[in-house]
C-alpha cells in the first residue's frame, strides 16, 4: 500500500501520487505490482470503502521512471481530465540526469520517432508511421559527473524523452536500452516526472503537483 509521503494530493475527485522507479503505473494482467493497485488499497483503507474502488490513471509514466502520477476518482473527473490532455492544457515537467552535456544550456529538440519493439526509433519525416516529437529543455546544473536537465514536453510520444536525449548523444543515466553506460538505481533510470500542472476538473482552479526526488538521486 502507499506510504503517506507518496500522496501529493487527494480529494473526492483526484488522487496524485509519487511513483517510485521500477513500479508499473497500471496492472499488466500479471502478478506484478502497480502504483494503481497500491493506490486503490490506500483509498479502501483511508476512506473505509467496501467493494471495488473507481480509480483510473489520467496518464502513465514508464515503469523505469519515477514521479507524479495523477488518477481520477470519478468518471466525470476522468472525462474532464482526458479533455484537458487532448486540448494540451496540461503542463508536464520532467527532470533527467544525463551522461553527456547538451550542446546548449537551453533549446528545443525535434525528431521523428517510430514506435518499435519496446523502444522508440529515430527516423525521418518521410518514414512510414514516424511521428514528430518536440521537447524543450534547459540545463539546471551538474551532480556526480551527470548533467541535470529540465524538460517540458510539447508532444507525448512513446519513450520520447529517452529516445530524443539518446539521439543527441546524451542518454539518461541507467537507461541501457538507449545507450547509457552508467548504472543507476535498481530497475529505474534517472528520469523523474517532477511537476504536473492541471486545472481541477470540478473546482476549475489551477493545481500544481510536485514529486520529490527519489532517494537515489544525488541532489
Amino acid at each position: 500500500m502507499l506510504a503517506k509521503d507518496q500522496i501529493l494530493f487527494s480529494d473526492n475527485h483526484l488522487l496524485a501520487v509519487s511513483k517510485p522507479g521500477g513500479l508499473l503505473t497500471q496492472p499488466s494482467g500479471t502478478e506484478q505490482d502497480s502504483i494503481e493497485a497500491q493506490a486503490k488499497e490506500w483509498i479502501k483503507a483511508e476512506f473505509k470503502k467496501p467493494g471495488a474502488v473507481f480509480l483510473e490513471a489520467v496518464h502513465r509514466i514508464d515503469r523505469e521512471v519515477s514521479g507524479v502520477v495523477l488518477f481520477a476518482r470519478t468518471s466525470k473527473a476522468l472525462s474532464r481530465m482526458n479533455e484537458q490532455m487532448r486540448e494540451k492544457k496540461v503542463r508536464k515537467i520532467y527532470h533527467a540526469l544525463i551522461e553527456q552535456p547538451l550542446p546548449k544550456n537551453s533549446g528545443t529538440l525535434t525528431h521523428w520517432l517510430i514506435h518499435g519493439d519496446h523502444r522508440a526509433l529515430v527516423g525521418c519525416e518521410t518514414d512510414q508511421d514516424a511521428k514528430e516529437a518536440i521537447l524543450h529543455y534547459r540545463v539546471l546544473g551538474t551532480a556526480r559527473k551527470l548533467w541535470l536537465v529540465e524538460i517540458q514536453l510539447e508532444t507525448g510520444r512513446y519513450h520520447q524523452i529517452r529516445a530524443q536525449l539518446a539521439a543527441e548523444g546524451c542518454p539518461i543515466a541507467g537507461d541501457s536500452k538507449y545507450g547509457a553506460s552508467r548504472d543507476f538505481a535498481e530497475n529505474s533510470i534517472a528520469l523523474h516526472h517532477r511537476q504536473l500542472e492541471v486545472i481541477h476538473p470540478v473546482q476549475k482552479t489551477p493545481l500544481t503537483l510536485i514529486a520529490p526526488y527519489p532517494p537515489a538521486w544525488p541532489l
